[in-house]
């Protein structure tokens, strides 16, 4: 057997096709890639941007990706280490030069179609947290987002911030004792 045929669907439709093969990577991910921007920047117009550039980059790099690069590549992770990196970037950019002085924003919510007592208390507990996390500082921010809203296992959250895991667990920890204690 080829190792090529051990693939999942994603990797082997970027190797035999680099457009088709993102499209499908894209699908596969957006939704994942996309909550976890929201996660992080708190606002629904920021994590489309976020989302927006994380997969331009993510394009831009696997086009000079060669079969045994594709092959090997571990999509979630890579996707979520772009995603982090696009982040960083666009929180180092407002602390350089902050936006002027606007009203607050709150947290953007998406109409799911859903009841009215049922959507109010999902916009309210998602728009509480979303405040809380904001709240963290970035690096536990970061690693509870991946581990717990994402649900990557803490040695991909490792992967994706280029830390220890031993570092990754500690981050986690602290933040959601952080989150616990902002609850009481």
């Amino acid at each position: 057997m080829n190792r090529l045929d051990c693939l999942d669907p994603v990797r082997k439709a970027l190797i035999d096709d680099l457009d088709q093969g993102f499209a499908e990577l894209y699908g596969t991910y957006r939704g994942l890639v996309f909550s976890t921007a929201l996660r992080l920047s708190g606002r629904w117009a920021d994590a489309e941007d976020l989302t927006a550039e994380a997969f331009l980059r993510a394009y831009r790099a696997v086009a000079g990706y060669d079969r045994e690069r594709i092959a090997a590549l571990q999509p979630r992770p890579w996707l979520m280490t772009i995603l982090m990196n696009v982040w960083r970037n666009c929180v180092r950019t407002r602390v350089r030069h902050p936006p002027p002085d606007l009203m607050e924003e709150p947290v953007d919510s998406v109409d799911t179609g859903e009841g009215v007592e049922a959507a109010a208390e999902r916009r309210e507990t998602g728009g509480e947290l979303a405040e809380l996390l904001r709240l963290l500082p970035e690096d536990q921010r970061a690693a509870v987002v991946l581990r717990h809203v994402v649900d990557l296992p803490v040695s991909e959250v490792a992967t994706v911030l280029g830390l220890p895991q031993g570092t990754v667990k500690s981050h986690v920890s602290r933040g959601l004792k952080r989150l616990r204690e902002m609850t009481r």
